[in-house]
């Protein structure tokens, strides 16, 4: 398993075997565990599983979209630790057999916080979290993936496409402050790049597909950016088993996983004078809407090639245009079933002992549930919880249970007046830790590099962020920018590919909805700094780069 810091990855919680010997010799003592941090590691995290009721049919295999509640998981950033995904999804090719051994490649990424964010507040951020191969390349955004400019792994593998959305370097920003409003987001597949017989001068062919972001927000909707079919068959050419197999030819499986993925959120534990043993977490909230509905996934849709991607090759063709609206009758929406669960789990480390981890019993204060066919979410039920505003904070404190089968152990939580004070855990003060100021992001300026040649034609601009920081962008002619440059396109591939996308820069504006709008709440809305206006003269075909991001200095 490779871990990533730069995408939501597995904890393999499934089935996973409790490593815990309890016992009073187990655990370090209360001094050391309150006081001295130096050799202990603990946190709780697990995984809310959606469930889905039914099976899509295979032939809604040309995207996805969803609505995902946007809101601050926590109170204050806990530091560069902290890796956690709100609700998100894993969009896997579709194979008519078994998918190939040994390789996992997909788009997955979505709101939340990681670990090489470099200006992270408590307020979600958006990635694509494109994955080839292995995880041999990530892409999260223009400009923004693995790897270094000199040896790039994924930076390339983006490009954008609207020129009313600036992409920053660190991820999209989402208006901070927002707190459960719904974020609309997919891809769905765009004719743009016709498939082609080599790559890179290899025997190895490229497809045609074209996974783009679409956004539905308050503020912007609409086409963002897309993977460009050469982020998927660089992984071929490097491993030639793997031809027609990627997500350049692939369509996309319709039958998505739909999960929350929450990991090192902080966690103290300490036991009392008669070896109870107790644990309080960092504040963890979660919307909740008048209704007492915690709204966390909401349409949850799978389109066909008659959704959008047949009109627009349609009029790419000569037809006559499309709007950009998706057809109803190629989109399906998954029913959600009554099996959501949670495999929440507080984890701790001793010195160079295996890392243990025991349950928490998450049904004692939220029931995960369907709250209509198309909507899921829960209530919480529990006088342990607390509300400020739109949001319900989880109960702080749990007791440790069934200490002597390790089997049967689980944290319960509790009132915390039922914590005896030697523990300690009362005095616990959950604050931002003191870190190196980040590092600013910069792109290539020598003058021979493709961020130079042909180079912007207007710029530098600069967006002033929500997040602390401050962007600076260019324009670039679409097909001049260094992601499209770097995507191995001849001349005339070139050519037809501006054209293509000159067509929807006249036709699809920002504010009108491609996506199907939420029947429920609100959207969220993304920082206003990244929704810019193109140059005069430059409003079709030209879209903005994000070529360097630091912090504001004041």
């Amino acid at each position: 398993m490779h871990h990533s810091s730069v995408f939501k990855y597995r904890l393999r919680f499934y089935g996973s075997i409790l490593l815990v010997a309890l016992g009073l010799g187990v655990m370090p003592s209360v001094s050391a565990q309150v006081v001295d941090k130096t050799h202990r590691d603990e946190h709780i995290g697990g995984y809310l599983i959606v469930p889905h009721a039914q099976k899509v049919e295979r032939r809604y295999n040309a995207g996805y979209s969803m609505y995902v509640a946007a809101w601050p998981l926590m109170n204050y950033y806990p530091g560069h630790n902290f890796q956690t995904g709100l609700p998100g999804t894993w969009m896997f090719a579709q194979y008519e057999g078994a998918a190939p051994k040994d390789m996992y490649s997909d788009v997955e990424g979505g709101l939340g916080w990681w670990r090489d964010t470099r200006f992270p507040t408590t307020t979600p951020k958006f990635i694509m979290g494109g994955v080839g191969p292995n995880f041999s390349d990530i892409a999260n955004g223009p400009a923004h993936g693995w790897g270094t400019w000199e040896e790039p792994r994924g930076l390339y593998g983006v490009a954008q496409l609207s020129p009313w959305l600036l992409f920053p370097l660190d991820g999209l920003n989402v208006k901070q402050g927002e707190s459960g409003g719904l974020f609309g987001y997919g891809y769905l597949n765009l004719p743009l790049c016709t498939p082609k017989p080599t790559t890179e001068g290899k025997n190895i062919p490229t497809g045609g597909n074209c996974w783009t972001l679409f956004l539905n927000t308050g503020n912007f909707k609409g086409p963002v950016a897309f993977f460009l079919p050469n982020f998927w068959s660089n992984g071929a050419v490097r491993e030639p088993r793997l031809v027609g197999q990627l997500l350049d030819t692939r369509p996309v499986d319709p039958n998505r996983a739909v999960q929350m993925e929450t990991q090192y959120t902080p966690c103290r534990l300490a036991s009392d004078a008669k070896g109870e043993w107790y644990a309080r977490i960092a504040p963890l909230s979660f919307p909740q809407d008048k209704q007492g509905r915690s709204v966390l996934v909401h349409q949850d849709t799978a389109y066909d090639r008659t959704a959008l991607y047949e009109a627009v090759a349609d009029w790419f063709a000569g037809g006559k245009p499309s709007d950009g609206a998706i057809a109803p009758q190629g989109s399906h929406q998954r029913l959600f079933g009554e099996k959501g669960y949670a495999s929440w789990q507080i984890w701790w480390n001793e010195g160079d002992a295996p890392e243990k981890k025991i349950p928490v019993v998450w049904d004692a204060f939220n029931a995960l549930k369907t709250l209509d066919p198309y909507t899921f979410g829960g209530e919480f039920k529990d006088a342990l919880t607390t509300k400020t505003g739109n949001l319900v904070t989880l109960p702080e404190y749990y007791h440790l249970e069934n200490t002597t089968d390790a089997k049967k152990a689980k944290w319960i939580p509790v009132a915390p007046d039922t914590v005896p004070n030697e523990t300690g855990l009362k005095e616990v003060k959950w604050t931002r830790p003191t870190e190196e100021a980040p590092q600013p992001y910069t792109t290539p300026d020598d003058p021979a590099s493709l961020w130079k040649k042909p180079g912007p034609v207007a710029g530098p601009f600069k967006a002033h962020l929500g997040d602390g920081s401050v962007v600076t962008y260019y324009w670039y002619r679409f097909v001049d920018q260094p992601a499209v440059m770097n995507a191995n396109l001849t001349a005339e591939e070139r050519t037809r590919l501006q054209a293509n996308v000159e067509k929807l820069h006249r036709a699809w504006h920002k504010n009108r909805n491609y996506l199907p709008p939420p029947t429920t709440g609100k959207l969220a809305y993304l920082d206003p700094a990244q929704v810019v206006k193109p140059p005069k003269g430059m409003e079709v075909g030209y879209v903005p780069i994000a070529t360097r991001q630091e912090l504001e200095h004041h």
